[in-house]
């Protein structure tokens, strides 16, 4: 009986360990600790580190800082975390990376807005054209550099909802805005920002 316990087990880790999504066994990713940043993200020492259960990330505005899952995102998905743009205006999470193109969805302060737009990021270049996108739905909000901002987004039915603070809310269908349906996670930022909290759960 314990043998086939441990084989159960086994097996279980097997499965995870091989699996290409983001997500745990129990449906849930926490980043805590630097192992994980390490092996599961692609990252620029210099330019995202985790410390003390906070993720930083510094950029510029010639070379903005990307951090990118490894693994692909859920089909449907829920992402939460808290965040603070400690310097400069923009912070992006990218969603449903793919190749190049993704979505996305960020806190812009030079036009105090939350934005959902098409992204294009290539990572072997930081000329004009080749990163960052037009804007497909924006939504007035103020914003300042360190303040913390809860953010929430999910992804359901190929709907996408993107909240701050649970006041300030953008929705649109990803089909009908023909935006990137599947790919990975990441993190942007042109000046210094710190995550805190970050979740993501398989719905």
């Amino acid at each position: 009986m314990k043998l086939k316990i441990i084989g159960i087990l086994i097996l279980q880790f097997l499965l995870f360990s091989c699996s290409g999504t983001i997500s745990t066994l129990k449906k849930e990713y926490n980043l805590s600790n630097t192992s994980e940043l390490k092996s599961n993200w692609s990252i620029n020492a210099n330019e995202w580190i985790l410390k003390n259960d906070t993720l930083i990330g510094t950029g510029g505005n010639n070379h903005w800082g990307v951090a990118m899952s490894k693994k692909q995102l859920p089909k449907d998905y829920e992402i939460n975390f808290k965040v603070n743009m400690t310097k400069e205006s923009l912070f992006e999470v990218m969603l449903n990376f793919d190749k190049v193109d993704y979505i996305r969805t960020y806190l812009y302060q030079i036009d105090q807005n939350i934005v959902i737009g098409k992204g294009v990021y290539n990572k072997n270049s930081d000329e004009y054209g080749k990163r960052g996108g037009k804007s497909v739905f924006t939504k007035s909000m103020k914003l300042e550099n360190n303040k913390w901002y809860a953010v929430k987004i999910k992804v359901q039915n190929n709907q996408l909802l993107f909240s701050v603070d649970n006041k300030t809310t953008l929705e649109c269908s990803l089909e009908k805005s023909n935006l990137s349906q599947k790919g990975k996670l990441g993190f942007l930022t042109n000046g210094e920002v710190k995550i805190i909290d970050l979740n993501i759960k398989t719905l």
